[in-house]
């Protein structure tokens, strides 16, 4: 092997080195979660939410976890495509989520950050753009349309309109700085790996000339 043999490896095949079972436990504890919220809602807030639209929703992440992990072997490497629709439909379901919850009255919100990054760190620049203006386009329709928070005694929960316009104008500028930071970091470390990777097997490749060479003499 020559060192002009040597390539980088793109996110495509970056992206092929993430375990469904990753994907699966990440999906899990995100469930957990959810179901933590929903509930403390409903029985510590008292909160009058769309409580079986709600359970609904999350229960689509479950049935997909539970195929995912039935179907499929844990071990399985998913390919660009197969982490990108896993990771938008994480994305999408906690839209739906959080548009029965409040939209961006709900702290929550912020969570819309975490697919983008995600795809930032591990996928290719394509997906990353694709899953990045799917967030933007998910908080904007939040910030119109959006089952409103309701108390117990009918009172509603709901931010003045420049307070909600402020959460939508940080919520856009957090994904684009966001990621592109986390892309440009990795795109750093993966290119120093590569470095090291193309180093070590001009180096092997050297000492396997030098032995052949001393055996010849």
């Amino acid at each position: 092997m020559t060192q002009a043999n040597i390539r980088p490896l793109d996110g495509r095949t970056r992206a092929s080195w993430i375990r469904l079972r990753t994907m699966i436990v990440l999906r899990w504890f995100a469930i957990a979660g959810q179901l933590t919220a929903v509930t403390v809602a409903q029985s510590a807030l008292g909160l009058q939410l769309a409580f079986g639209l709600c359970y609904l929703t999350i229960g689509a992440s479950v049935v997909g976890n539970l195929v995912a992990a039935f179907v499929f072997p844990q071990n399985k490497r998913l390919s660009e495509r197969e982490n990108l629709a896993m990771v938008l439909f994480d994305l999408l379901q906690l839209t739906l989520l959080l548009g029965l919850t409040g939209g961006l009255n709900n702290p929550f919100a912020l969570l819309l950050l975490a697919p983008v990054t995600i795809s930032a760190t591990a996928l290719s620049l394509r997906s990353t753009l694709v899953l990045g203006a799917t967030a933007i386009i998910a908080a904007s329709v939040l910030a119109l349309w959006h089952l409103p928070l309701v108390t117990q005694s009918g009172d509603v929960l709901r931010q003045p309109g420049i307070f909600v316009f402020g959460h939508w104008a940080a919520l856009l500028i957090a994904i684009v700085f966001t990621s592109a930071y986390s892309r440009r970091v990795t795109s750093e470390v993966h290119s120093m790996a590569d470095a090291l990777s193309a180093t070590q097997l001009v180096l092997a490749r050297e000492q396997k000339l030098s032995d052949l060479s001393g055996v010849v003499a």
